[in-house]
């Protein structure tokens, strides 16, 4: 089983608002990121909230999610991701695929077809590209879960991938969709004009 993870405690300061509550095409980026990991087939999905979760909870559709909330959240991404991976910890699992409430406008063709590669070639990284440039949501094998939860808190995931970028599978997905990281108004406009 693969099972989806999605990052959203952050403080979105850049942004102003939580991210999580912001919309994208008529839901929020919280809905449509769950809405498209279950057309691509995902049963089984984390959402990791910390700054504003109660408010967040009330205000979102998470129903057939997993909620957990990450009380340390202001210790950085790191601390989410191996929050929601213990969550995970008594599945029977072959990977995640961790996506971040920044990254709305990955469709679930782009989840149908990380997931076909993995489940081809088994790598422990699979990483969507669009024009030759690496974007979200990443598919990490149960391979790496231990190494990930080893992390100090300033250490990213991304110091772990690095290391593994020999046996990476990158899959060009021709969307722009998975570069598109709505971080401050500015690309927030971006996001509307896509």
């Amino acid at each position: 089983m693969i099972a989806g993870l999605i990052l959203a405690a952050g403080e979105s300061s850049r942004m102003g608002v939580d991210k999580a509550l912001l919309t994208y095409r008529g839901r929020t980026f919280l809905e449509t990121i769950l809405q498209n990991l279950r057309e691509a087939g995902i049963d089984r999905v984390v959402v990791v909230l910390g700054h504003h979760a109660e408010e967040i909870k009330q205000a979102v559709n998470l129903h057939g999610a997993q909620v957990v909330v990450n009380q340390d959240y202001q210790q950085g991404q790191t601390s989410s991701l191996q929050a929601g991976l213990r969550a995970l910890k008594d599945a029977d699992l072959e990977a995640v695929i961790l996506c971040l409430v920044d990254y709305p406008a990955v469709s679930a063709e782009v989840v149908k077809r990380l997931l076909a590669s993995f489940r081809k070639s088994g790598a422990p990284v699979i990483i969507p590209t669009c024009k030759n440039q690496r974007g979200h949501p990443v598919i990490i094998g149960r391979a790496l879960f231990q190494e990930l939860l080893d992390l100090s808190p300033a250490e990213g995931a991304n110091s772990l991938i690095r290391r593994y970028r020999d046996v990476t599978q990158y899959v060009e997905v021709g969307e722009s969709g998975i570069l598109l990281d709505v971080d401050d108004p500015e690309t927030y406009h971006r996001l509307g004009e896509t």
